[in-house]
C-alpha cells in the first residue's frame, strides 16, 4: 500500500509524511506491545478455548466446517460495523475513537492509528463476539487477515480507476468510499462505517456515495483540531480522549 501511494496517490498530503508516519507507526508499535502484555491470548486463542468448551452458536450446531467459517467471517464483519457505529454514537467511546479521526491526512498509516484504549476495547468486544457465536479458529484467522488488510487498503491514499471503484463498491469498501467517513462534515463522518463488506452500510442506510466537496477538495480530520503539530504528535494523540471537545 505504501508503494501504491507513492506511485499512484489519490490526493496531495497536507502534513509532512515523515511527521505523521513516525508518530502513527510508533503508536502502532506501542499498541502491539500493550496488547501482548494486557491480553496475551489472541483472537484465535479465544476461538480455540471456546471450541474446547463448546461455547457459542457454531459449537452447538452440526454444520459443515466451510459454512461455519464463512458465516463467522460475515458475522464478525457485521459486529465490527456495529462497533464502529457505537464508537461514533456514544460520547465516551467517541473520545477514544477521535484519535483516529484527528489525522489530517488519510493514508495507509491512518488504518493503524488507534488509541490504545480503543484497541483494548475493540479486542475485548471481538473476544466476546467470538465466544458468543462460537467462531471456528480458521474463521477467526481468515477474518483477522482480511480486516487488517482491508483497513490499510481502504485508508490508503491510492488512485483507483473510477469504473473499478464503482464495481468494487458492490462488494467491498474502497478508499474513496471510506474517505467520505473521514470528512470533517458530521453528515459525512457519520456515514460509511464498514471496513470490509459494503452490504452493512447499504442495508442500514449509512451509505454515502461521494463527499459533498468532491474528492479533490474534501477536508480530512476533525473541525476542532486543525493544527498539524497537535494532531500528528504521539503525545497529543495519546491525550486526545482527555481533551475538552
Amino acid at each position: 500500500m505504501a508503494y501504491w501511494e507513492v506511485y499512484a496517490p489519490r490526493r496531495k498530503l497536507t502534513v509532512a509524511k515523515w511527521l505523521r508516519w513516525q508518530n502513527n507507526l510508533t503508536l502502532t508499535f506501542i499498541n502491539s506491545i500493550l496488547l501482548k502484555i494486557l491480553l496475551p491470548v489472541t483472537a484465535t486463542g479465544v476461538a480455540a478455548y471456546a471450541a474446547c468448551n463448546q461455547w457459542g452458536l457454531f459449537n452447538q450446531l452440526v454444520w459443515p466446517a466451510w459454512l461455519a467459517i464463512i458465516m463467522s467471517i460475515v458475522l464478525l464483519d457485521l459486529a465490527v460495523y456495529g462497533q464502529h457505529v457505537a464508537l461514533h454514537a456514544f460520547a465516551p467511546l467517541w473520545r477514544l475513537h477521535r484519535a483516529h479521526h484527528a489525522d489530517l491526512d488519510l493514508d495507509v498509516t491512518t488504518g493503524l492509528r488507534f488509541h490504545p484504549l480503543e484497541i483494548l476495547f475493540s479486542m475485548l468486544f471481538k473476544f466476546a463476539v467470538i465466544v458468543l457465536i462460537g467462531a471456528p479458529v480458521m474463521g477467526v484467522l481468515v477474518f483477522e487477515i482480511i480486516l487488517n488488510a482491508m483497513a490499510m487498503f481502504n485508508h490508503g491514499n491510492i488512485y483507483l480507476p473510477r469504473k473499478l471503484d464503482y464495481f468494487l463498491r458492490y462488494i467491498i469498501v474502497t478508499p474513496d468510499m471510506h474517505c467520505v467517513h473521514h470528512s470533517t462534515l458530521p453528515t459525512e463522518m457519520n456515514r460509511n462505517f464498514g471496513f470490509n463488506l459494503v452490504v452493512w452500510d447499504r442495508l442500514f442506510a449509512t451509505y454515502r456515495d461521494q463527499p459533498q466537496a468532491g474528492h479533490d477538495q474534501v477536508v480530512i480530520g476533525l473541525p476542532q483540531w486543525r493544527n498539524p503539530q497537535f494532531c500528528s504528535r504521539l503525545v497529543n494523540i495519546l491525550r486526545m480522549p482527555l481533551g475538552k471537545y
